[in-house]
């Protein structure tokens, strides 16, 4: 219990000392597993669990869908499926920031990262909420907390990671996030409604659409709508496995760029190059989770962990808010992956010695981890939304990003206290 605490002490230390997070777990693993079986059968174990990784059939989900989401931006569908909800909701009280999350809710469904949702949705939706009078700071935050939907809404990267770590069904996963996601976008909306009552000059003037118009954006925003349906409704009927479904949809992302006259030689270059650094930073920290949770399992501290839990008689759902406040307090040091591989190693042994569902844990641990990517000091959509917006300090988007935070720990309580609000459409699979 000792070397494994000393471990995890280790880990976070590197961590903070800006130590790449998929190497810092390989050097600790790898030496707190020689600690016990010697250095030849750690070094041997690492470069095992290395080569099952790089050539595990489940990975292959991650370059699929980091790809589909760089195809999806570089054909420009960001600006229709913006534009669409533009039209439609711009003459709501605060319309502008509705259309955003509206149009973030739509991205995030063929692209899978929040913080690629943030960047997106900066560059496409705040010129036009500051042509229209929207506070920026007010702009940023909206966004910000828009992106958040990314991860929520499938497909979505953290959870084929949560999928592989804990062998859970990820169609099962995207199908338990939909509900949530849907969810936590109505009560984005209602924060928004909200700051637009209280604080009606930070959300300038509304912008007015005809019915010809809110129809010709529509039909713009068919092929995404199109693409999700394929993509989630053939996993959802079994038609695709989760592997497949990301290769039909990187493909018809492809197929888009090249209806749209985007196809160019350079476009698809940058695309590539870009999931392509992406992927390897994750293969990397998946290798390193595996190898860093052995050394767990071989310490004995995941097993007198769960056993510890199950000696207090708390009730189950205590132990998980217990959880959930463990994640809140590391949000602010840690972006959401790396939440992800240090917890749940020591975390789903627990949860399975509950018999919990792990699909309904999945959904809790990125909906709470959703919180980390807005909270100071280290909320990434936060950070990348301010380096797109100009004349726009830190502190004042987390100022206006209160109310959002609020929405999405209702959203935390909702699904804690009615988990068939995560598990009923995997239930009818």
């Amino acid at each position: 219990m000792l070397i494994s605490l000393l471990g995890l002490a280790a880990l976070f230390v590197l961590a903070f000392l800006g130590v790449p997070l998929g190497f810092a777990m390989i050097a600790v693993g790898t030496l707190g597993f020689a600690w016990f079986r010697g250095i030849e059968p750690a070094l041997a174990m690492a470069a095992q669990q290395a080569v099952d990784m790089s050539m595990s059939y489940g990975m292959s989900v991650i370059p699929l869908f980091v790809v589909m989401g760089a195809f999806i931006f570089k054909a420009g569908m960001a600006d229709d499926l913006f534009g669409a909800a533009q039209r439609w909701m711009g003459h709501l009280r605060g319309g502008l920031a509705h259309a955003a999350l509206g149009a973030c809710a739509g991205f995030g469904a063929v692209c899978g990262s929040s913080l690629a949702t943030a960047a997106t949705m900066a560059r496409v939706a705040e010129p036009e909420m500051r042509r229209h009078g929207y506070d920026p700071a007010f702009s940023g935050a909206t966004i910000a907390a828009g992106g958040t939907l990314g991860i929520l809404i499938p497909p979505s990267v953290p959870m084929v990671i949560y999928g592989i770590l804990t062998e859970t069904d990820i169609a099962r996963l995207f199908a338990a996030g939909v509900v949530p996601g849907i969810l936590l976008t109505f009560l984005y909306m209602i924060a928004v409604w909200f700051t637009a009552l209280a604080w009606p000059a930070k959300c300038g003037h509304r912008v007015q659409a005809t019915w010809g118009e809110r129809a010709a954006a529509l039909r713009g925003t068919l092929p995404v709508l199109g693409l999700f349906l394929v993509v989630l409704g053939g996993l959802y009927l079994g038609i695709f496995t989760p592997s497949e479904s990301a290769g039909v949809g990187a493909a018809g992302a492809l197929a888009f760029m090249v209806l749209r006259g985007k196809a160019t030689r350079r476009a698809i270059g940058e695309a590539l190059s870009e999931s392509t650094l992406l992927t390897a930073s994750l293969l990397m920290i998946t290798i390193g989770a595996g190898i860093f949770t052995n050394f767990l399992t071989i310490s004995g501290l995941t097993a007198s962990a769960a056993a510890w839990v199950q000696s207090l008689e708390a009730p189950p759902l205590g132990v998980v808010v217990a959880m959930c406040f463990v994640y809140i307090v590391l949000g602010c040091f840690f972006d959401s992956l790396a939440m992800i591989f240090l917890t749940i190693p020591v975390f789903f042994p627990i949860v399975s010695a509950l018999g919990l569902d792990p699909v309904w844990f999945g959904i809790i641990v990125v909906i709470v981890v959703e919180l980390g990517l807005l909270t100071p000091p280290m909320g990434m959509n936060v950070f990348i939304v301010k380096a797109l917006i100009p004349g726009v300090g830190m502190w004042e988007i987390f100022f206006n990003i209160g109310l959002f935070v609020v929405a999405a720990l209702v959203c935390l309580a909702i699904v804690l206290w009615v988990p068939q609000v995560a598990l009923w459409l995997p239930s009818l699979m």
